[in-house]
């Protein structure tokens, strides 16, 4: 849709909109680039859609605007017998949208249905893990082996109303996969500060304050209208006319104009989320290559090759616009305290050219590379830049760049991970270099959560090893050592192309305060609007 086509459309709704609000509400209108495609919270564990569900439903824990965790739907909890059992005692008194209470029922509920087939989220809560009720407002949480960092990322395991979701034919979780929406993935029921009001998937979604939430209001809003607008240019122009008053991502090129404008600014900084390459190592036969009958990528110096074909400053200056920060580790410098002791293998495509030829490619080979182009910043443009970097040492690259919503469904564990060479970008959602190691690094096994986000299959038994023993270490000197001992096994085996940490760049009206934080969430129950 051209520029003056979706100003046009977009001034019909809102006078449509005017015509049905009440004098003086207050209506902030946010455009991201990808689209909100389910609204079922166990679908999709990413970052913006986890950030447009957590206006709705909530978890047991929060996150606050500095990322430390504190009491959510729980109002406190306590370890017991070594942090093998925990026990959590919920809010009295809070209601689902609908007027259920929120009761312990819930709670067990949810913690079946988010590590049941389909879901995107079982590693949000451990495998083995045994829930009882005590009562109506207590939780028991019993495991098998002490986990002390267990409840690091249930801010984003949000709680589903068990009698909701049943009545409604929803037990199970919507697979990203799905081709059929399911009701829950078309309806929401949650106790956030906000609720569905209406929502058209593509086409934009009304967010109508709780007046009913149990907590402390930091927000002036009656609702949140968010439209995806995938065009860069379309959402700059939305919100240089006023259109929109908040837009996620202001692209690169774009920021000193907004900066410049008298209708919006630009909130920039830094993110903890690290874009990378991944690759195919467990078929036999890749899905999608000239080279039948083995795997390339099975032989670490077609890795290693990779890795020294990908010229990470180029990336950094000419397609970040030097809005990067490259990265040798699957993980932000923030994160981990040993980073710096890590470095890139140097930039040098004929070494990478003789890598080929002793793995028995000297003429290189042919390969499919999937790509969102609507997820991260210039996503398109460094999956390009790629192709173009791996042509240099004779790679054919076919990519295939498409809206996260079929990205994800092809290549998650509910499409079957049916890709041979990817970009992908991952924030630990505990800020912990063992959900890195779990998640991203893991031996995927059937019935195992180990490794859901490992798309290429990595493994090394060894590094599991370790990442247990880093689960349940609580001696922070010990973890660390153990952590880069994992780290420098997968480094040497070029695991994967770490690539970069992008900059956060927000696009915000100037009649609208909003708080950013490291994660990239934008968080609209913490924004107010003059």
């Amino acid at each position: 849709m051209s520029i003056r086509k979706w100003l046009l459309a977009a001034g019909t709704a809102l006078a449509l909109q005017m015509a049905v609000s009440p004098a003086g509400a207050v209506t902030l209108r946010y455009a991201n680039q990808g689209d909100l495609k389910s609204l079922d919270p166990y679908t999709l564990n990413e970052t913006t859609t986890n950030a447009h569900l957590g206006h709705v439903y909530e978890g047991l824990t929060a996150r606050g605007k500095n990322l430390a965790i504190g009491p959510g739907l729980a109002e406190r909890w306590e370890t017991l017998d070594g942090a093998k059992k925990w026990r959590f005692h919920l809010r009295r008194d809070v209601k689902f949208h609908n007027g259920e209470p929120f009761t312990a029922d819930d709670v067990i509920f949810s913690a079946d249905r988010v590590r049941a087939q389909g879901s995107n989220f079982q590693t949000r809560v451990p495998k083995g893990a045994k829930f009882t009720k005590i009562d109506d407002h207590t939780v028991e949480v019993e495991l098998e082996s002490p986990n002390p960092i267990m409840i690091a990322q249930w801010d984003t395991w949000y709680i589903v109303s068990k009698k909701w979701a049943e009545a409604n034919n929803s037990a199970a979780p919507t697979p990203a996969s799905a081709t059929t929406p399911s009701h829950i993935a078309l309806n929401a029921n949650g106790t956030g500060p906000f609720r569905i009001d209406s929502h058209q998937p593509g086409v934009r979604t009304v967010f109508k304050a709780n007046a009913n939430w149990w907590g402390k209001k930091e927000h002036n809003l009656d609702e949140i209208i968010f439209t995806p607008i995938p065009n860069d240019a379309t959402r700059v122009a939305a919100l240089l006319s006023g259109e929109v008053d908040v837009i996620e991502p202001v692209p690169i090129q774009d920021i000193q104009r907004v900066n410049g404008s008298d209708k919006a600014r630009v909130l920039a900084g830094p993110e903890l989320r690290t874009i990378f390459l991944g690759y195919d190592q467990i078929r036999d036969e890749l899905l999608e290559s000239n080279v039948k009958g083995k795997n390339p990528f099975k032989d670490a110096r077609v890795r290693q090759a990779f890795n020294m074909a990908v010229d990470k400053e180029t990336i950094k200056a000419r397609v970040m616009r030097g809005l990067s920060t490259p990265s040798a580790l699957m993980i932000a410098p923030e994160l981990f305290a040993f980073s710096k002791a890590y470095q890139s293998p140097k930039f040098d495509p004929d070494a990478a050219k003789k890598l080929l030829a002793d793995a028995g490619y000297p003429n290189g080979f042919e390969v499919g590379m999937d790509c969102p182009n609507d997820r991260y910043v210039n996503d398109g443009q460094i999956c390009q830049a790629v192709v173009g970097m791996l042509a240099r040492i004779g790679v054919k690259v076919n990519l295939n760049a498409q809206p996260k919503a079929q990205y994800f469904a092809k290549v998650l564990k509910s499409g079957g991970y049916k890709t041979s060479f990817y970009l992908l970008g991952w924030t630990p959602g505990t800020f912990d270099s063992h959900n890195v190691l779990f998640d991203i690094h893991g031996c995927r096994a059937e019935g195992s959560p180990r490794g859901e986000s490992n798309l290429g299959g990595y493994c090394n038994k060894e590094v599991d090893a370790l990442t247990d023993k880093i689960l349940v270490e609580s001696d922070n000197a010990k973890r660390d050592q153990m952590i880069k001992q994992a780290f420098d096994i997968t480094t040497k085996e070029f695991a994967y192309v770490p690539l970069h940490q992008q900059a956060l760049a927000w696009g915000v009206s100037r009649d609208v305060q909003l708080t950013q934080r490291a994660d990239n969430s934008v968080l609209l129950y913490w924004a107010t609007k003059k």
